[in-house]
């Protein structure tokens, strides 16, 4: 008798489990794949991203930045992304504010050999239609670090980034990822 009374506890655990499982899968949590979701309003379709603006002495910055941030807009597959407003839902606009340079590593001979960068963007995001600002950020700050990939060490951003196309790549492609991430996903 004992042993049947373990038998059917077992089998009524299991049931809770399942039927606990089924309740969690049919209930629809509102989970999403991070990267996937987006905080916009679904009348926003199309978005205009005009050149950035470069307040910074770093030559073709402001190229390379408002690019990366097209393409990880076209990326996320959900819109349709022009240089410039017309025609568009929304208006993206950006200011590099600043951006530093600051060694964080050193070599026997007490050279850099690792930097961190930092870059300063005052970013807007308007609503054209409902004449509203989505996201606002007056100092969005982003900083990665770089390890430098020539004997040639330079205090000076433009120099290290002209010479480091790799550090320049990265810090655009995470830059652009960060920007987005930040206004699709509402962090």
């Amino acid at each position: 008798m004992k042993h049947e009374l373990k038998g059917a506890s077992v089998v009524r655990i299991l049931l809770l489990v399942l039927v606990i499982g089924s309740l969690g899968l049919s209930s629809g949590c509102g989970y999403s794949l991070a990267g996937r979701g987006s905080s916009l309003p679904p009348t926003v379709r199309s978005i205009g991203i005009p050149l950035f603006i470069n307040s910074t002495p770093i030559f073709d910055l402001e190229q390379i930045l408002t690019q990366r941030v097209r393409l990880e807009f076209i990326g996320r597959g959900k819109y349709q992304v022009v240089p410039d407003a017309s025609g568009t839902d929304a208006l993206l606009t950006g200011e590099i504010t600043s951006v530093a340079l600051q060694p964080t590593a050193f070599n026997a001979q007490q050279q850099a050999s690792r930097y961190a960068i930092t870059v300063v963007v005052k970013v807007t995001l308007k609503d054209l239609k409902a004449e509203k600002t989505l996201y606002e950020n007056p100092g969005l700050t982003f900083r990665d670090e770089y390890e430098v990939t020539n004997s040639a060490t330079s205090a000076d951003v433009g120099q290290f980034l002209g010479q480091n196309k790799d550090a320049l790549d990265r810090l655009s492609t995470d830059f652009a990822r960060s920007i987005v991430s930040t206004i699709l996903e509402a962090f």
